[in-house]
């Protein structure tokens, strides 16, 4: 095993709820694990989880537990299949909404642990831009924003963008377009937002591909199950192995850029071993 290799880490995003993001991060998540990767997906809403809910699993202990220090992260793993394992938050628990900087960094060490176990961590984050949101975001070293096509979907992540940007100087995210009735709509839409922060921020975007409507994903959702898993053969499940082939091939950073990240002691290895 190498004890330097990092881990590929992104955060799924898009200001907005109601984009679809827990969707894109389980799909994803599952279609990573498909190719053999060890992936672990992390449910960042903390106070009003829904990754479990969405996949049927009923988890005994959540991240509230290892904040708590009743456990270590490795004991609220919930297993998918063979690649897969779900870092399942609690629902409803208003305290998790409100965390601390100490236990955001707390949290983001815990994963550490975990390190030699995972080569893809996926964090769905939390709707909108608080506190919560951009720690988790930051720590991530790729940011994947979902949009669709609502006019509030567009101007909320562009809020996101230019809060990371104005105040984290971030520069580079991915934009995917979710729900889209012809790839056409999806390149609108990246283009609408494109506009306006090749206007006003010093960013850049990278457009990633869409992700079709399809009633099978309404039906995999009543069914708790992912419509990847219940619909292999779907365009929609069809288009998640699409983007997790662009993922693979997205270059895993090395360093650590200065800030708090997760798996960062890998990165700090990775740069001593490099020297």
């Amino acid at each position: 095993m190498d004890q330097h290799r990092p881990v590929k880490v992104i955060a799924v995003t898009g200001g907005k709820g109601g984009v679809g993001k827990t969707n894109v991060s389980v799909n994803l998540s599952l279609a990573m694990s498909e190719m053999g990767h060890r992936t672990v997906l992390m449910d960042a809403d903390l106070g009003l989880a829904n990754v479990d809910v969405l996949l049927g699993l009923r988890p005994k202990k959540t991240v509230a537990d290892v904040l708590d220090g009743e456990c270590g992260l490795e004991d609220v793993l919930l297993s998918v299949n063979e690649n897969l394992r779900i870092v399942p938050a609690s629902s409803g628990t208003q305290e998790m909404t409100a965390l601390s900087p100490h236990e955001h960094a707390e949290l983001i060490h815990a994963f550490s642990s975990i390190a030699d176990d995972v080569d893809v961590l996926v964090v769905d984050t939390a709707a909108g831009i608080s506190d919560s949101v951009v720690s988790f975001i930051k720590a991530a070293q790729e940011v994947l924003v979902v949009v669709c096509d609502e006019p509030t979907s567009i101007t909320d992540a562009y809020a996101l963008i230019k809060l990371l940007n104005r105040d984290y100087r971030m520069t580079r995210f991915r934009v995917l377009a979710n729900m889209v009735r012809s790839e056409q709509e999806g390149r609108n839409m990246f283009g609408k937002l494109l506009t306006v922060t090749d206007r006003f921020l010093d960013v850049t975007l990278q457009y990633v591909g869409s992700i079709p409507y399809d009633e099978n994903v309404r039906k995999a959702v009543q069914r708790q199950v992912a419509v990847l898993q219940a619909f292999p053969k779907s365009k929609v499940s069809l288009a998640y192995k699409q983007l997790a082939n662009k993922v693979n091939g997205w270059p895993v950073q090395a360093v650590p850029r200065g800030h708090l990240e997760f798996f960062v002691e890998r990165l700090v290895q990775g740069a001593r071993s490099s020297d």
